[in-house]
């Protein structure tokens, strides 16, 4: 058996391959000439015998035949992950999501580039091994939806959104997208370092509403293994996407993806209304500060008020710091809610969001770190199957 499957008549990019799997990617690498391959099934009867976790079409192959050929495989094996070498890989690469193709690479990609791709789809490939092997919890139709809220900003939404997003892609590679639906002024993309090509805006268009490989294709991959789904560059366009559009779109992602995290914008507006209504999980964020708590206290009643709460809630107390006056007995008294994770004022989380890596990205030594995880933790299925871990525990500053 091996590990990596090449399909290419390209010498070098056969060594190109192979110098990247040394470098820190065990597994043999099995290199076949495409024309060797006369039928499609002759590559079908390969990819059984040799079991491959990664299937690469590589140099040497016309694009057509190899999209034929991927739409083969990912109908027979499912659990393989298919990567395309194309030259125009941005012109193919609709096409090659509907073949079920995971990623699109130039050939003259650079070795460490290769690198991260072959793990990437190694990662993608252990999950979906996991989810169907291992003693997972009980398969759910649609994955979580995660919104992050707050009725003020400044509070720290989109570093909180962020990190949790990052770190639910090591439980889940290649299964978690974040969207920022702070619509006019969202940071996601600053916040990850991304210069997207595409927006919340053509996710919400006829075309990608109606077919979620057409969606997927708007999406953006980030290094750590997850997707993100950025606001539009211009402000103005924030008026053409409707409450009923975002819902359709939170439908469909949570239908294809583990965990969608959705990074809200301040208040409580239509659109992050639309949000509310479509989570599993409501993240509120405060900081500890009075203006910052009464605030959430007030858009907490409202809610109550219009029956807009989802089943599960945490509330996360950003900047905590206990020099300021309050303490958390307090804070929970006003929200008349317990406080079930603090992240404590950081400089390395100012110096990581500044940078645009998020500090779970890197697991980066300090006092935030081990915070920002058990927040992540509380979405972890395991974590969330022991019901007694679901009793409050005070949080300490």
């Amino acid at each position: 058996m091996s590990r990596f499957l090449l399909i290419t008549s390209d010498n070098a990019f056969e060594q190109k391959v192979r110098l990247a799997t040394a470098g820190g990617l065990p597994g043999e690498v099995l290199s076949v000439r495409p024309d060797l391959l006369a039928r499609p099934e002759d590559l079908l009867d390969l990819v059984a015998v040799q079991q491959p976790e990664v299937l690469v079409l590589g140099p040497g192959m016309a694009v057509e035949g190899a999209l034929r050929l991927a739409t083969v495989v990912d109908v027979r094996f499912p659990n393989v992950s298919l990567v395309l070498i194309a030259s125009d890989e941005y012109s193919v690469a609709l096409q090659a999501m509907r073949a079920g193709v995971r990623d699109v690479v130039d050939p003259t990609a650079d070795i460490p580039t290769v690198r991260m791709l072959l793990e990437r789809a190694c990662h993608a490939f252990a999950s979906r091994a996991r989810t169907e092997n291992g003693p997972a919890a009980p398969k759910q139709e649609h994955g979580l939806v995660i919104g992050v809220f707050s009725p003020k900003g400044g509070v720290g939404k989109t570093t909180i959104a962020t990190n949790l997003a990052v770190g639910l892609g090591k439980i889940a590679p290649m299964g978690v997208v974040v969207v920022d639906l702070d619509l006019q002024f969202g940071d996601v993309a600053s916040n990850l370092y991304l210069d997207p090509e595409y927006s919340v805006l053509d996710a919400v268009s006829a075309s990608a509403s109606t077919d979620t490989m057409i969606l997927k294709a708007f999406l953006t991959p980030h290094p750590s293994g997850i997707y993100a789904l950025c606001a539009p560059s211009n402000p103005a366009d924030a008026d053409n996407i409707s409450a009923g559009q975002l819902e359709v779109l939170i439908k469909q992602l949570s239908a294809e993806f583990a965990y969608v995290v959705l990074d809200t914008g301040p208040g409580l507006t239509e659109h992050g209304l639309a949000a509310l209504e479509q989570s599993t999980d409501a993240v509120w964020v405060t900081g500890m500060d009075v203006p910052s708590v009464r605030g959430l206290r007030s858009g907490l009643d409202v809610l109550s008020q219009l029956n807009l709460f989802p089943e599960t809630r945490h509330v996360v107390l950003n900047f905590a710091d206990s020099k300021t006056g309050l303490s958390v007995q307090d804070i929970e008294a006003t929200l008349g809610a317990p406080v079930n994770v603090s992240i404590p004022r950081s400089r390395g989380i100012s110096l990581a969001t500044n940078r645009g890596v998020p500090l779970l990205q890197e697991e980066v030594r300090d006092p935030a770190t081990k915070n920002l995880r058990s927040l992540v933790e509380r979405f972890d299925p395991k974590w969330r199957a022991r019901s007694q871990r679901g009793l409050h525990r005070r949080v300490v500053i």
